[in-house]
């Protein structure tokens, strides 16, 4: 039999043999040269959207600190769910990751069969951000806040339609939110993410968009959009202007998104271990944190356990909502 290395203490020395050895430091190894080759970041939604956004800007963090490129990916389609299944299904190396967002809980509640298991088929890195959503109208809707769109709509029910990232995406859920909580009945035209349905909002071929909040910022300044209400329970710094939905008439309405990123579940602890802090490292860049809150966002930079405890209770609270509202499961 090979044997491996001398280990030493203060009364006697012990042997172990060279398998062991290896079992013992490979891990560690692994982690100190992780990553060797480019990392590639999935974003389950279209280019232009407040994730790809996100994820573009940490990209660029991460290349400069691993010196190894981070390629963005973006798989939109079917509510997020083609993007978080491919990594679902990819090696659990470290080297396939998704930058995902609320629909990751979502999706649990809105549809009865999914191709992935958001518990078992992942491994939690880190909670990058808290962020509301926006309510922006097209400056021809005759309502200018949040209780003018529900006098508005109870007026004309069913005639006013509302723009989102897609079936299941927190924006869909909000807006969904806000029809049960105020009585009102606003129709829903689905996106294969938010930039297109920015666009189709510009261009007035929907009246209303429920968005994250970085894509629209730059229309409101132009006047080609019009804020109506953030969905957070207190008003944004970078939006001090804009009144909260709770402002415009509906009680108790709180609605907070947040982005995050996973792995596929069975990638080495020391892997999650080395991205969770070099993640964490770059959200807390300076100009990371203050790029979030310009943009209304809070920077968290959660532990991996603390980021699967969220993910957990999300499931549960949009699973009471949708069945309060008694959305359809698809």
């Amino acid at each position: 039999m090979a044997w491996g290395r001398t280990v030493m203490n203060k009364r006697h020395k012990v042997v172990l043999p060279a398998a062991v050895v290896i079992l013992l430091v490979a891990p560690a190894m692994q982690a100190q040269e992780f990553p060797t080759k480019p990392i590639r970041i999935v974003v389950p939604s279209s280019p232009g959207g407040g994730t790809d956004i996100l994820a573009r800007q940490l990209a660029v963090k991460l290349t400069e600190r691993w010196g190894q490129q981070v390629v963005v990916d973006n798989r939109p389609g079917a509510g997020q769910m083609i993007g978080i299944s491919l990594v679902a299904k990819s090696p659990p190396d470290g080297y396939t990751l998704v930058m995902t967002a609320t629909p990751l809980a979502l999706n649990t509640a809105l549809y009865r069969k999914l191709p992935y298991d958001p518990i078992r088929d992942f491994a939690p890195i880190t909670q990058i951000a808290a962020m509301p959503n926006l309510l922006v109208a097209h400056p021809a809707l005759p309502a200018r806040n949040v209780k003018q769109l529900i006098a508005l709509a109870k007026s004309r029910p069913g005639e006013v339609a509302y723009g989102s990232s897609g079936f299941g995406t927190g924006p869909h859920l909000s807006m969904e939110l806000l029809n049960y909580m105020a009585g009102i009945t606003l129709q829903h035209v689905p996106y294969k993410g938010s930039a297109p349905g920015l666009l189709d909002t510009i261009s007035g071929h929907v009246h209303l968009l429920m968005s994250t909040l970085l894509p629209p910022l730059p229309h409101l300044k132009t006047g080609r959009l019009r804020a109506l209400g953030v969905t957070s329970a207190r008003r944004v710094s970078s939006l001090p202007d804009v009144p909260t939905v709770i402002e415009g008439g509906v009680a108790g309405y709180d609605v907070v998104g947040w982005y995050g990123v996973v792995a596929p579940a069975g990638t080495p602890q020391p892997v999650i271990t080395k991205l969770h802090k070099d993640f964490v490292a770059a959200i807390h860049t300076p100009e990371t944190r203050e790029k979030l809150a310009a943009d209304g966002a809070e920077a968290v930079g959660s532990k991996p356990e603390e980021f699967s405890a969220l993910i957990k209770s999300e499931i549960d609270r949009w699973t009471k909502v949708v069945e309060a509202a008694k959305i359809p499961r698809q």
